[in-house]
């Protein structure tokens, strides 16, 4: 009889590759067993008797894994699957979310090409609108900290201020390709020109050069700590790219090496990093610790960027989409 010992990782976007581990897993004479998540079967892509590989259907959401041989029927074990919220976007970084616990994405585009919808706001449940309109090619979403809302402009260079009723106001201008943004606890806006240069915007619109790095062949993307401290991915066409970090003085280096195209991430208050990326061949999300140690804590293709919510769980945004999952972890509040 088939039996689960572990499986891993623990979460996944549908389509998302998972493994088992235990025994009794391999094919028998009628060809590999059944895999069955939240009573859905799913693609087997690798079976071995002590390791199986398995696609997460489609359609499944948060449920039980088994498996299913002649011999029987295996113990069940839980997988956490991301809850589709909303498609026929368009996000390049991390999704941007409020106090109350609203979604913002952007319907970005080609470059150059202006689209009806800038950026879109989901509610909780997955109801969206669109929010602000007549930014071209929007990228960077960030809050400040008094709660207002900034997209930046690759093909402009510009960075916009967003009011309420999602009218936009030019804030800062000269960002060059300005793809990620970030504010930290004491107000300053951190702007990435993804052809070199990280920007800093002080309360007073003062732009200031903060830090230099490699050019980028899609984006910067940026998480700011409580002791100011900046992580930027910048990914290029290397599978061997880094997290860097830019200290307050300005110092800067490879925090982290080893991943493959990363881009938006997110810290947790457990000081753990969470960036879309993809870990030793395998697409998704990857955790990595303040001491260097990697995993894939969500697996899944096509990932752009995360945002934790104040109401608890995670927010995944893809190319085209944004889900939300419980990762069990509690993002870190700067403000």
């Amino acid at each position: 009889m088939p039996r689960i010992a572990d499986l891993a990782p623990a979460a996944a976007l549908p389509l998302g590759d998972v493994e088992l581990s235990g025994s009794h897993l391999g094919p028998h004479s009628f060809g590999p067993p059944a895999v069955m998540v939240d009573g859905h079967p799913a693609q087997v892509l690798m079976s071995r008797p002590a390791r199986l590989i398995f696609r997460v259907p489609e359609r499944a959401s948060t449920g039980l894994v088994e498996v299913r041989s002649p011999a029987g029927t295996s113990n069940t074990v839980p997988l956490r699957v991301a809850r589709q919220l909303t498609d026929s976007l368009h996000p390049v970084t991390n999704p941007a979310i409020s106090r109350s616990g609203m979604i913002y994405a952007t319907i970005s585009g080609p470059r150059g090409k202006q689209t009806p919808v800038s950026v879109v706001r989901i509610s909780p449940d997955g109801r969206g609108t669109p929010f602000v309109t007549g930014i071209l090619n929007a990228t960077g979403l960030a809050f400040n900290t008094a709660g207002d809302l900034f997209v930046t402009s690759r093909a402009e260079g510009n960075v916009y201020r967003i009011d309420a009723a999602g009218e936009s106001t030019v804030y800062a201008e000269g960002m060059g390709v300005a793809t990620g943004a970030a504010f930290d606890r004491d107000g300053n806006l951190y702007v990435g020109d993804r052809s070199g240069t990280i920007f800093k915007i002080n309360p007073q619109r003062q732009i200031f050069v903060y830090a230099t790095l490699e050019p980028s062949v899609a984006a910067y993307h940026i998480a700011v700590n409580a002791e100011g401290r900046l992580f930027v991915t910048a990914p290029s066409l290397s599978s061997n790219d880094a997290i860097w970090v830019v200290e307050p003085n300005g110092d800067t280096r490879a925090w982290f090496r080893g991943l493959g195209r990363p881009q938006g991430l997110a810290l947790s208050r457990d000081g753990d990093i969470y960036v879309a990326a993809c870990l030793h061949g395998q697409r998704g999300l990857v955790r990595v610790t303040p001491t260097g140690e990697a995993s894939l804590a969500l697996s899944g293709i096509n990932l752009v960027g995360l945002a934790f919510s104040p109401l608890g769980g995670a927010i995944l945004a893809t190319h085209d989409a944004v889900y939300d999952v419980d990762l069990g972890v509690e993002g870190l509040d700067l403000f």
